[in-house]
């Protein structure tokens, strides 16, 4: 079943919240709700109602698929276009689909930290 654009953000924010050692604020600008994994960003929440996105990281052949599979996937709007990608609310995308771009984006942004600096409890 297809969530509304407030709902998808709130399921964004929870998965977010409850991966080890994430950070959130507002560097950039209040409209944006930023979350970190070891200095890192791998989600930005669009807290502007005109504009109910999230925008998460994501490899480029599978953010490529999820472009043509979703109309409401579009490259990153705020970020580099080939790595990252904003959903918003439509057809197909449900709670699931979001936590598991939230859990993807962590992931592959992890993995571009030295294990020593990994927080505890986080990948390998």
């Amino acid at each position: 079943m297809t969530i509304t654009g407030k709902r998808l953000q709130d399921v964004a924010r929870s998965t977010a919240r409850k991966l080890p050692g994430v950070s959130n604020g507002r560097p950039f600008t209040e409209k944006l709700d930023v979350y970190k994994v070891a200095g890192k960003v791998f989600l930005i929440v669009t807290d502007d109602p005109d504009e109910q996105i999230i925008t998460v990281k994501a490899e480029p052949d599978r953010a490529r698929s999820l472009r043509q599979e979703h109309d409401c996937v579009a490259p990153g709007r705020y970020l580099n276009k080939r790595h990252w990608i904003s959903v918003s609310a439509g057809q197909d995308i449900t709670t699931g689909t979001v936590q598991d771009l939230v859990g993807y984006s962590y992931d592959l942004v992890l993995e571009s930290v030295p294990r020593k600096r990994r927080p505890r409890g986080a990948g390998q």
